[in-house]
């Protein structure tokens, strides 16, 4: 830890003299990246100068109660002995939070998929709601949200939604939704009022430029077709709908929410690179981890992550044990407490076996 700290001190003394220079400004790309750098860095300059400041006056607060005869001035000097600490403590988590090495992954856009699980129509409706909820949370962060396909029920449903986020850190806040949701509640259709249990599977994929993953032609069958679904322009008048399949893999996506082939072409292909990314990071980190796993999960589709009971007004997410009881508040798009505690639990783990791999 001290040694990344004095590279990346070193580093932005390096970025204190680069931002300087005038030319910086004419390449727009190079002044993200290192005004971005710059900003991330200057936080851990802070915090490390924070630390240093507060260290010393710990010593000197140490060595005034040792010498204070004064009883009443004795114990105000333990008193302010002990706030010292408790700022020097979460000065110094802090500090080696941003000292873990981020996953290059976590800047990236994604691409998310819903689909409704056992449970029927209610299922359905739950996905439809799950979809409300991320898309109003994307509102509030200022990203941009694309629907790139999706399939509807009559009564307002969604058998399987597929869209995409970009914007800052969407994967790192995102990251954590692929699983089953489970959802409690008397459905609309129900007249006995009986609480029907529903799932509804999530997978969150980190969205590969086309760079990174290199699709050779001869390894994709297209298929084109008119698209279908409960009603709407072109549905069933023109051959809209693109399926395409890459054969190594047999990964299918299908897309016809646009009346262009051609667009309809583009969104699938680029759901099928992130597919086929996400796909590759597994066996990537399952390389590197083997069989271990952070406390929030392996962000397997097939665990069951979380809970909302409606008739408790309660959300239980299992993986940190996690239980907040105002769920018509998270259902609006209110949901920045799970989503960093998630985070934070991840980073925790993250701490303690980084710690447990040095010692």
């Amino acid at each position: 830890m001290n040694e990344r700290l004095s590279s990346l001190l070193k580093r932005f003394d390096e970025l204190t003299l680069v931002i300087q220079d005038p030319d910086l400004t004419k390449d727009q790309n190079r002044y993200r990246d290192t005004m971005k750098e710059y900003s991330f860095l200057s936080e851990i300059a802070a915090l490390h100068n924070e630390t240093q400041g507060l260290t010393k006056q710990l010593e000197d607060a140490k060595a005034l109660a040792q010498e204070e005869k004064d009883p009443e001035m004795k114990e105000l000097a333990k008193e302010e002995l002990r706030e010292l600490e408790i700022k020097l403590q979460d000065c110094e988590d802090k500090l080696k939070f941003l000292l873990i090495p981020r996953d290059p992954l976590d800047e990236k856009n994604i691409i998310m998929e819903i689909r409704a699980g056992t449970g029927g129509e209610e299922a359905a409706l739950f996905a439809s709601d799950l979809y409300r909820l991320y898309s109003r949370f994307a509102e509030t962060r200022g990203w941009k949200f694309e629907i790139m396909n999706s399939n509807d029920t009559e009564l307002g449903g969604i058998k399987e939604i597929v869209f995409s986020i970009s914007g800052n850190n969407v994967y790192e806040n995102l990251r954590y939704e692929s699983g089953v949701h489970r959802v409690q509640r008397v459905p609309a259709t129900e007249a006995s009022g009986r609480i029907h249990t529903s799932a509804v599977t999530v997978a969150v994929l980190p969205e590969a430029d086309e760079t990174e993953i290199d699709i050779k032609p001869d390894d994709l069958r297209i298929d084109v077709m008119r698209a279908g679904g409960p009603g709407g322009q072109c549905v069933n008048t023109t051959d809209s709908a693109v399926r395409i399949t890459h054969l190594p893999s047999g990964i299918t996506v299908h897309c016809q929410d646009e009346k262009s082939q051609i667009k309809n072409k583009a969104k699938a292909m680029r759901i099928l690179r992130a597919r086929i990314y996400e796909m590759e990071e597994a066996k990537a980190a399952a390389e590197r981890a083997e069989a271990r796993k952070t406390q929030v999960g392996s962000g397997d589709r097939s665990e069951r992550i979380r809970t909302y009971n409606f008739p408790q007004n309660r959300l239980t997410d299992h993986r940190i044990n996690l239980t907040l009881y105002k769920l018509d508040l998270i259902m609006q798009g209110d949901v920045g407490e799970l989503f960093d505690a998630l985070k934070l639990s991840a980073r925790e783990e993250l701490l303690r076996t980084t710690s447990s791999e040095v010692a």
